[in-house]
């Protein structure tokens, strides 16, 4: 049986957005990996870019409010910012809580070339943070 997690951030737009791809990628065969905000701020296009140059297309994600996955028997929870670990809501289930805080690319200030480099940058911890979680 998959195992499911749930990767939340605040406004499920950037960088749950793309641990949600990196996961399916990696660990698809054994888990069922949903993405989730204390907020909805729709998926951001330059995740949506970084993530295509990567080859993982992420295009038809969606934000979601973390309540619409309430019901779902998590075994775990993994928050990518601090903002949303200190407001994730308490899940019915002895889920493992894993926590790592990103820096923000969607905050990144410059020119256009500055501000996807940025993303790249945490496009690639992410990555790598995903590669090596133990599901």
């Amino acid at each position: 049986m998959k195992k499911n997690i749930l990767v939340l951030c605040t406004g499920n737009s950037c960088r749950s957005q793309l641990a949600e791809g990196y996961l399916r990628h990696f660990h698809g065969e054994i888990a069922n990996v949903y993405s989730a905000g204390v907020e909805t701020h729709g998926v951001n296009p330059r995740a949506i870019a970084t993530m295509k140059e990567d080859g993982i297309d992420i295009s038809m994600h969606t934000s979601n409010h973390v309540d619409e996955y309430l019901d779902i028997p998590f075994d775990l929870i993994f928050t990518v910012c601090d903002h949303a670990s200190e407001r994730c809501p308490v899940f019915p289930s002895s889920a493992k809580r894993i926590h790592h805080n990103f820096t923000d690319p969607a905050k990144a200030t410059g020119t256009e070339e500055e501000i996807m480099a940025e993303f790249r940058r945490v496009r690639e911890e992410i990555k790598e943070f995903c590669k090596t979680l133990e599901v």
